[in-house]
């Protein structure tokens, strides 16, 4: 028989027709991005370019060095919150003594006090760190609280700050409570220490005596962060402050990543517990409306359960009713056995449908004129409305990522049993309870094409990535350097020629901070500088484009010296605001509410993994903590999808 020969080029395209032959598996294709292959440039200098400025105001340039130490602290903080969820029993794998009489007992001790010893300096510096971090959090609070400083103005990014402590207060110590493994094991080391008389000076002992306290007490660092505050003369003035700032934020949508979205609704709880105390009652704060328990209520309804830290997750409302002056009529809604909006999936699917068809459409066609088209130059507009589009589909993902976390959690806090759910069998385990057998047939088809909608989106904005970024820096640039050259020339005309000095040098910092003058330098004939009018034919000032953004430094000086002259607080008796005219605060109000966006957009690669971040639901390290070393992994086929 003649054996047929076929060409390499029919064969290569038999092999491509095989991509047109259907097999329908009724499984959705969900592809994320590959993360393993994602590079991510980080621009943020967290201020260590701060003393490059120094034509900014002063105050803020101090403001911002302590910004810095504070935020190493909060990085500080995740590593000690991931060194704690991450922690597995040791002392279960380590053999114990059977009796005084066994031979090798001094061996076993010994070899327990090598193994552990390096686990054991982690949890003391931990320890150490929370004396550290409540103590420079109490310093900020005393520090703003003097009488006189009360008056200034605190910028929102600071207080936000503020708010990022409370919640690491939070965090830390719930994982404290949670980890009975890590009390276990120093249990066990400090058994064979004081065997082996490890420990002889007395420091050594203090300080053992010290960490076995702190891990065997409850809620310890919570009730010191509280005690500490209660001394502290006004404090509950800067939280009620720090409180309001969150509920403006979560109310107007200043948030990115769900994440931040959940810190914001954590903060409001923990704060008002730790305000609420034997010389502070919040519904009496309440009443003189430095609070608005109502819109608290609101939020902490349709967020009933936030996500803790991994598979952890928490009750915000749960602080209040541990507070001292509880009253369940300020709460209505919290306190009805109605179930939350989060709860169901189904009610948000629609609209998610809706705009996922709009977002797609909306991002192919841009996509097609950027491949099909090619331009030297894009103009500002266009530049604009495609960072504009970049916003928008990262604030899309972060919604439907919300959801999908929000939902989880929720299920967690709410496992169901075999009376709800006649499927699930009365001997299932916990994690089984909460998610398995907790989730309906339409619930696990919508977690899906929702999940489905979120990955496929972040590889359509990731693929167009480097043409998005460009067009954000230019826009950024654009929109920075037209402001502070163009718009900000009016209320320095009126600042020099009614000799309002405070007004005149906050807004010539500003421009001195990030203007970049076509030639360098600024236009010294230009009449405003001098508080005249523009002749009759007008200034011209020629503002340069280039691809190129603001650094995090330039960006919060300028928001934070931009926001001090629209702020309810100056320092003063007057608040700058009155002396600047109606519509240049209107248009410098404008700007720092779009400027808010900017570090996420030039961070866009970051920020696009954040909105899109689903890893909560592969966590399990809180329930295989419960199950007190009978499990070390959660089988595939226990979890809901």
């Amino acid at each position: 028989m003649a054996q047929e020969k076929i060409t390499l080029a029919d064969a290569l395209s038999n092999v491509e027709v095989l991509d047109e032959l259907p097999l329908p598996d009724e499984q959705p294709c969900i592809e994320a991005q590959p993360c393993s292959v994602v590079y991510q440039a980080n621009f943020d200098t967290n201020f260590e370019d701060r003393n490059g400025f120094v034509t900014g105001i002063a105050k803020y340039i101090e403001e911002a060095t302590t910004h810095a130490n504070l935020n190493q602290l909060l990085d500080e903080g995740q590593k000690h919150a991931v060194m704690l969820y991450t922690w597995r029993c040791c002392s279960r794998a380590i053999p114990q003594p059977k009796s005084n009489e066994q031979p090798n007992r001094v061996e076993i001790y010994e070899k327990t006090v090598e193994v552990l010893s390096p686990e054991v300096n982690k949890l003391l510096n931990f320890m150490y760190f929370q004396r550290k971090a409540i103590e420079a959090f109490s310093g900020e609070v005393k520090r703003l609280c003097h009488a006189e400083k009360r008056k200034d103005f605190v910028s929102e990014a600071y207080l936000l700050t503020l708010g990022k402590f409370i919640n690491m207060f939070a965090v830390l110590d719930e994982l404290k409570n949670m980890k009975s493994s890590v009390k276990n094991d120093y249990s066990t080391y400090r058994r064979a220490a004081q065997f082996l008389k490890v420990m002889t000076d007395s420091h050594s002992l203090q300080e053992s005596q010290n960490l076995s306290m702190f891990l065997a007490t409850q809620n310890k660092i919570r009730d010191t962060v509280k005690d500490t505050l209660e001394k502290i003369v006004g404090y509950e003035d800067l939280l009620s402050e720090v409180v309001n700032i969150c509920v403006h934020m979560y109310d107007s949508k200043m948030y990115m990543t769900p994440e931040e979205k959940h810190m914001l609704v954590k903060v409001m709880g923990f704060g008002l517990f730790l305000m609420d105390s034997e010389i502070c009652n919040i519904n009496k704060l309440d009443q003189k409306k430095k609070l608005r328990l109502d819109r608290i209520d609101r939020i902490f309804k349709n967020l009933e359960v936030v996500p803790l830290f991994g598979d952890m997750q928490i009750a915000p409302f749960n602080y209040i009713k541990r507070s001292k002056h509880f009253d369940p009529s300020k709460w209505p809604l919290s306190s009805s056995t109605a179930i939350s909006p989060q709860a169901d999936l189904m009610v948000h699917l629609p609209t998610i449908r809706e705009d996922h068809v709009k977002y797609i459409s909306e991002l192919s066609r841009y996509s097609n004129e950027v491949t099909t088209t090619y331009k030297d130059n894009a103009t500002d507009g266009e530049n604009k409305s495609t960072a504009d589009l970049a916003l928008r589909g990262l604030q899309l993902l972060s919604e439907w990522t919300s959801v999908v976390t929000e939902l989880y959690s929720w299920k967690l806090l709410h496992p169901t049993d075999h009376h709800q759910n006649k499927e699930c069998p009365a001997e299932a385990e916990e994690y089984e309870r909460a998610t398995r057998y907790n989730y309906t047939e339409d619930e696990k088809f919508a977690l899906i094409e929702v999940i489905a909608m979120i990955k496929g989106l972040q590889v359509l904005m990731a693929r167009i990535e480097t043409v998005l970024c460009e067009a954000i820096r230019r826009s950024i640039y654009a929109e920075l350097q037209d402001f502070v050259q163009l718009v900000l020339r009016e209320p320095l005309r009126k600042a020099v020629k009614n000799k309002k000095d405070l007004i005149r040098s906050i807004v010539m910092s500003v421009r001195e901070t990030c203007a970049d003058w076509q030639k360098g330098t600024e236009p010294s004939q230009d009449p405003a500088l001098k508080g005249k009018k523009d002749p009759d034919s007008g200034f011209a000032i020629n503002v340069p484009r280039l691809n190129v953004g603001p650094s995090s430094t330039q960006l919060y000086m300028v928001r934070t010296m931009l926001e001090s002259l629209i702020a309810d607080k100056s320092g003063g008796k007057r608040t700058l605001r009155k002396d600047i005219d109606g519509s240049c605060l209107s248009q410098i109000d404008a700007f720092h509410k779009a400027s808010f966006y900017w570090t996420y957009l030039l961070s866009f690669s970051e920020t696009l993994q954040k909105c899109c971040d689903l890893s909560q639901l592969w966590y399990r390290e809180f329930y295989l903590e419960m199950t007190m070393g009978r499990k070390v992994n959660v089988s595939i086929e226990r979890n809901p999808i």
